[in-house]
């Protein structure tokens, strides 16, 4: 056994990590390893002693005890081997560590529930003002029987004996030795040699859950909203997932959203437009008065602020912006056609009444004139 100091051996600081520790006992193991150093016993000598510190060094409660009481420590049990150990490594054991952390090797553990996804479609305005909605979600629940554990009652999951709890073997391949997962216990690393007759050993079963999900004011096609914990059940006990409901805002027969703004159409008639005057128009809020000037033309928006859409995550209230459509008349009596033939001679006699028509012809009337040759 050496009496040299094991971080001095490995070349790491008393304070270093256990991954600095473990990056200098794979560097220096790969340069001493007696299978890259054949009849070279120092490189022998220096690998024994790399094994050796860090057996001790990587191991929490024996690294505590070393520190605390140096060498002596190592005389009150705490070497050994296992699993876990070092006694037994060779040059494909250092490949194997690495292709395990690559590759997810390690202890197992109980699996973290899988998240879930919901798909809610709501009106505009439970989108605008916020709602409250319930659910009914098809999902995996602890089982109330084995609390989740898969054993019978009274009855315990006990270690692997394949994988000695780990949930991973090893497999050797010529030069290499792989991790895989434990084909006994399926990676968990226990096994239920007396299952529940509630769940069958699983830990889970199958149950429609019922929740009350709050959707706040403001949220808009792809917003989601996470539930923690309400996903499935983990395994064993483990944590359960989380469920993530996805927003769709349904289209609405007469409000069209831009972010925090509302947009919609307004059909006025053609005295409205030349005279002025003012209109009922819808608002998510109710009814509210629109003033039309006199000679406002066709496609001009009007904004009504403050009464559009909150910000889902705070701020000013979007507005509504209404655009309104001067409507031509239709199913014209004889009469209203001769009405109308009437005004349109009391037009052209004056280019002011049509600014912008007259103004259109004129730009027009140019354009032909410079295609002349």
């Amino acid at each position: 056994m050496s009496k040299r100091d094991y971080y001095e051996i490995l070349g790491v600081a008393r304070n270093a990590s256990d991954e600095e520790i473990k990056k200098a006992y794979r560097r220096l193991a790969m340069k001493h390893h007696p299978d890259r150093n054949p009849g070279d016993q120092n490189a022998e000598e220096a690998f024994k002693e790399l094994k050796e510190a860090y057996e001790m060094l990587s191991d929490s409660r024996k690294r505590a005890a070393y520190d605390q009481f140096g060498h002596s420590a190592t005389e009150g049990g705490f070497g050994g081997g296992g699993p876990g150990g070092m006694g037994g490594m060779n040059f494909s054991d250092i490949f194997g560590d690495i292709f395990g952390d690559i590759f997810g090797g390690g202890r197992a553990g109980p699996q973290r529930g899988a998240d879930l996804r919901y798909n809610m479609e709501i009106t505009l305005e439970n989108a605008v003002f916020g709602t409250t909605v319930e659910l009914t979600i098809p999902t995996l629940v602890g089982c109330a029987e084995c609390k989740g554990s898969g054993a019978r009652k009274g009855a315990s999951p006990v270690t692997c004996k394949d994988c000695d709890g780990y949930g991973q073997v090893r497999m050797q391949q010529g030069f290499f030795s792989v991790q895989q997962t434990c084909p006994t216990c399926r990676g968990k690393g226990k096994q239920i040699l007396d299952p529940c007759g509630e769940c069958k050993g699983k830990g889970r079963r199958k149950q429609n859950k019922k929740l009350s999900v709050k959707i706040p004011p403001g949220v808009d096609t792809g917003d989601r909203i996470r539930l923690s914990g309400e996903g499935e059940a983990g395994e064993a006990g483990a944590h359960p997932g989380d469920l993530y409901v996805q927003v769709s805002v349904k289209q609405h027969a007469i409000f069209e959203r831009d972010g925090t703004n509302l947009h919609c159409e307004v059909p006025i008639s053609f005295l409205i437009a030349a005279l002025g005057g003012e209109l009922d128009v819808p608002s998510l809020n109710g009814r509210v008065k629109l003033k039309v000037p006199a000679e406002t033309q066709s496609g001009k928006v009007f904004r009504m602020r403050g009464m559009g859409v909150p910000p889902v995550r705070g701020g000013a209230t979007g507005d509504l912006l209404c655009k309104v459509v001067v409507e031509t008349p239709v199913n014209l009596t004889a009469k209203q056609k001769e009405l109308l033939k009437e005004f349109e001679k009391s037009m052209s006699t004056n280019n002011t009444h049509s600014p912008r028509s007259s103004s259109w012809f004129n730009r027009v009337k140019k354009f032909f004139e410079e295609m002349k040759p």
